[in-house]
């Protein structure tokens, strides 16, 4: 087994999800850049060794004797609770600055992560823009869909992670390792889902939260609900949600220097999971490889959960689940480690009517817990 060492640039690097991981990986980072004021504060307390740039456009070229530039790129413009505006939006399409800092000075490794939706949003148009764009620059790519349960998060977050390289395979690295995980357990507690939500969907995840996120229907960032074996219903403080990004508890705290309380769940809900980039750095850093079988992905064919390309061919590759490890996952309710707070009566009330309202399926004993949880709020 043989490792190298690599040196890294981040572009829109949020809190430093990308950046925790790869470091506690062994690849240096030398560059970070973000513009949200709040997530700067975080950064320069947390990270303090490293140069911040606030804006992606002062840059002209990433320095030299940089090895892998990452970016996890907004996804406002991808994602199913945003924009869905693709490409065509002001946030998302901001991706071309990576493409403009490789032209001015490629990389070996490049590494882009975003929301799965991107996949069919507008028949994939904005992964064939991404692929197209790397191509054009000589690069081969593979792309993988990751689910955070898989390193023992109870959280069921997927997103796409891509790794694009100069002159290696990069599908060679990236599916080196692959679980397949028994059947996802009947909804019964602990069960998380999104309190905001119930006239289109619920979130349900079964022993964990639904993902994280920046923002909700309502357009502002929310902790989920999670119905608790004792029939209550709650939500985590944001200490445990920023554990379950795979950071330390307290890592927003800085943020609060210059916004209020309640931007931290935006950034937590807007980071890479640490232990998800930590798992992709050591694969780099592993000089072993594991050759894949690639089948022909026709132009025609919609983007699967994995794929991989070079210029002038792209293969899926079916056998590639969303669980690269299996490290033992704890439940939601015994992960929690500060107080969780009761779902006001409000929230829980909201979501009850809109939820019987529409025309979802759930069990008869959510509802019937959530309305004796409702009485007991008055």
């Amino acid at each position: 087994m043989g490792k190298q060492r690599l040196k890294s640039v981040g572009l829109f690097s949020g809190i430093g999800g990308f950046e925790v991981g790869l470091e506690k990986a062994g690849i240096e980072t030398t560059l970070m850049c973000e513009i949200d004021p709040a997530a700067q504060a975080v950064l320069r307390k947390r990270m303090p060794h490293v140069d911040i740039k606030d804006d992606i456009r002062s840059i002209s070229r990433v320095p030299q004797g940089t090895d892998l530039l990452v970016a996890g790129f907004p996804c406002q413009d991808l994602s199913q609770v945003g924009r869905a505006r693709g490409f065509s939006g002001d946030k998302s399409v901001i991706v071309n600055h990576v493409f403009r800092l490789l032209k001015a000075r490629r990389t070996q490794w490049v590494l882009l992560e975003n929301v799965p939706f991107m996949l069919q949003l507008h028949k994939g148009a904005a992964m064939k823009h991404i692929t197209d764009n790397l191509e054009e620059l000589g690069y081969s790519w593979a792309y993988r869909t990751i689910d955070t349960r898989s390193f023992g998060l109870p959280q069921r977050r997927e997103r796409v992670f891509l790794l694009a390289s100069l002159d290696q395979k990069p599908w060679d690295h990236l599916y080196q390792t692959n679980i397949t995980l028994n059947k996802s357990p009947d909804i019964t507690p602990p069960c998380g889902f999104y309190w905001t939500e119930g006239n289109k969907g619920v979130g349900w995840a079964a022993n964990a939260i639904p993902t994280l996120k920046g923002g909700s229907g309502w357009g502002i960032p929310s902790a989920p609900a999670i119905w608790m074996p004792d029939r209550s219903f709650v939500t985590p403080d944001i200490r445990d949600a920023e554990r379950l990004q795979g950071f330390k508890a307290d890592w927003t705290k800085p943020a609060e220097s210059v916004t209020r309380p309640g931007h931290r769940w935006r950034l937590v809900g807007n980071a890479v999971t640490c232990k998800v980039s930590e798992w992709i750095g050591t694969i780099l850093l592993n000089l072993d490889q594991c050759p894949q079988e690639l089948e022909e992905l026709f132009p025609s064919s919609c983007w699967p959960a994995a794929a991989a390309g070079k210029r002038g061919a792209r293969y899926s590759v079916l056998n590639v689940t969303k669980f690269p490890v299996a490290r033992p996952l704890a439940s939601i309710d015994s992960f929690l480690h500060y107080g969780p707070r009761l779902l006001s009566r409000r929230a829980a009330s909201g979501f009850l009517s809109r939820l019987e309202a529409s025309g979802l399926r759930y069990p008869p004993a959510f509802t019937k817990d959530l309305r004796s949880h409702i009485k007991k709020m008055k």
